[in-house]
């Protein structure tokens, strides 16, 4: 090789920036300490915060709380979230959010044995295990060596569902979400509301729960909501309704004035009798805040737009679909995205991971991928590097 053709190739490689060449990077990982269903979120100084479920027995399990400042390479020493053994359960995800000064806040839907118990449904016989389940919250401690012990949030709503939700802004503001029953409204999926209980202490106290929209939307029992909180009282609300046995349409609620009222919008219909166990996934980019849900066995992303369309610009996940489910993305310190979502995936049966980057004006790039190996009741969850990289957990 010529002594000039030399120089020309260090030249090349000199002027591709090393965070460029990171960013196409997606590593795999498996949850530590054999657990599974992980919750991923990543604070201002890179440190990721992951919370997984571990089974012990049949559904029942506890949940875990780890911390990484090296992107995964290491973990601390597991710290049990629930104060009470076994009371979370595998098939209902708990949920994580970071708030001022970053600070941890989980939600979980309890157990059959969890108490504390919520207000018992009257459809239901009194001497039901599955009377009471509560909407349970714990907190990371101030000195952040134990959580604070579990609280049930429940007070005037019962027949507790799907997958409850937390969100947090910097600002001491707290928000724990949820669809349930009341006794002033009808009964089964059609009577089920999205209700929301706000916290304006860092989690220390929280007012009783309030509906978060009034419209007879329904909710489908067994999916999750999911829910974001912005600078300056914004809240997003995600959830699938279920207005009639067949009508089970994506909705987006929208909060301005810190939980206190919502707007909201039928953002995609599907028709459907069967409750297909929807998640949904909420994300701030340099392009806006990111929803993304399943419809019809396809993932699909849009921009939430709260000054025209609700959610502006409809991507689904590129390829094929067949039984899409459980979105997820993270976005880097480039403004670069990656959308992640299962495949394969049903009740008791796992399946793959499949992702696909996005660069900072939300155009899809050549960086794409699968892996198998996502186990029964788990997800996938993913988070950026300090390096431009990314990492998806399953």
């Amino acid at each position: 090789m010529t002594q000039r053709l030399c120089g020309l190739l260090l030249l090349a490689l000199a002027i591709v920036p090393v965070n460029a060449l990171a960013a196409e990077k997606v590593t795999t990982l498996r949850v530590p300490d054999g657990g599974i269903a992980p919750q991923a979120e990543v604070d201002a100084d890179g440190a990721v915060h992951l919370v997984y479920f571990k089974r012990t027995e049949g559904h029942l399990g506890d949940l875990y709380y780890v911390r990484s400042g090296d992107g995964g390479a290491t973990f601390s020493k597991p710290l049990r979230v629930n104060s009470q053994p076994n009371s979370a359960i595998s098939v209902r995800h708990p949920r994580v959010a970071l708030g001022r000064n970053g600070r941890v806040h989980v939600v979980w839907n309890g157990s059959n044995v969890a108490k504390p118990k919520g207000p018992s449904n009257p459809a239901q016989p009194a001497d039901s295990p599955y009377n009471g389940t509560p909407l349970l919250y714990a907190r990371l401690a101030e000195d952040g060596k134990s959580f604070e012990p579990q609280r049930n949030l429940m007070t005037k709503t019962f027949a507790l569902d799907g997958g409850g939700a937390v969100a947090a802004d910097g600002k001491g503001n707290v928000y724990a979400v949820w669809h349930a029953g009341h006794e002033d409204l009808p009964e089964g999926e059609p009577g089920r509301r999205v209700w929301v209980a706000r916290s304006t202490d860092d989690g220390a106290t929280f007012a009783p729960e309030e509906m978060a929209w009034d419209q007879p939307t329904g909710a489908c029992g067994c999916c999750h909501v999911r829910a974001w909180a912005g600078g300056e009282g914004t809240v997003h609300v995600l959830f699938r309704g279920a207005r009639t046995g067949i009508e089970r349409d994506t909705y987006l609620l929208i909060s301005t004035d810190g939980g206190k009222s919502f707007s909201g919008a039928d953002v995609h219909p599907w028709r459907v009798s069967t409750c297909p166990m929807s998640t949904y996934a909420l994300r701030a980019t340099p392009r806006g805040v990111v929803a993304a849900w399943e419809t019809e066995g396809q993932v699909y992303f849009g921009n939430i737009d709260s000054a025209g369309k609700p959610v502006a610009q409809l991507q689904p996940a590129p390829g094929e679909a067949k039984d899409r489910k459980m979105p997820d993305l993270a976005t880097n310190r480039r403004g670069e995205t990656l959308r992640v979502w299962t495949e394969g995936m049903a009740w008791k049966r796992g399946g793959a991971v499949a992702w696909q980057l996005h660069d900072r004006d939300g155009r899809p790039t050549d960086v794409k991928g699968k892996a198998d190996g996502v186990p029964p009741d788990g997800a996938a969850a993913v988070f950026p590097r300090k390096d431009g990289s990314f990492v998806i957990i399953y």
